[in-house]
């Protein structure tokens, strides 16, 4: 969440932007994104124990003007649009890694960013499942890539390396 929103606060993103939190769980990255003052959010996770959970996180935070949805993120089909901000902490390292249609999970993954966001919209994507290399490739069309956030890295055997890639695309025509 922190790298996210450095480089959002960085980026200047302007408070009114329509945020989505892909796979929102407990809603907790919307709280310290209205924290950071901003007012246009909404979280979607397909879970209804999960949407519970953030509705009421987010009551106890008083924040009434955050909008919770439960949803499948694949099968959404135009009921998610014109976002200026898409942020996935997760969502698709555990929809390419279901054993049941993985290749065609991660092709609706994407047409459902490409759906969800404005043209020249940002996504921003965490995946501890993924190299920058497979997420630079996965997301090469309709994407330009714009940064790479940095992340704790380790050395072993000779080499360089993260757990983590967490990366930043434009959405393009």
């Amino acid at each position: 969440m922190t790298r996210v929103l450095r480089w959002m606060d960085k980026t200047t993103i302007p408070e009114n932007a329509a945020i989505l939190d892909i796979g929102t769980g407990n809603g907790a990255f919307l709280v310290e994104l209205a924290k950071h003052g901003y007012k246009n959010l909404t979280g979607i996770d397909y879970s209804p124990a999960s949407v519970a959970l953030a509705r009421n996180v987010l009551q106890a935070e008083d924040l009434t003007d955050v909008t919770v949805k439960e949803m499948d993120f694949l099968n959404c089909q135009g009921e998610l649009k014109d976002f200026d901000v898409c942020i996935d902490k997760g969502t698709f390292d555990a929809i390419s890694l279901n054993p049941e249609n993985a290749k065609e999970g991660k092709k609706l993954y994407v047409q459902a960013i490409k759906d969800a966001l404005k043209d020249r919209g940002f996504f921003a994507i965490t995946s501890c499942n993924w190299t920058k290399e497979q997420l630079l490739a996965r997301f090469s069309e309709g994407f330009e890539f714009v940064q790479e956030l940095p992340t704790p890295s380790f050395q072993f055997g000779g080499k360089t390396g993260s757990s983590v890639a967490a990366l930043i695309f434009k959405r393009i025509l």
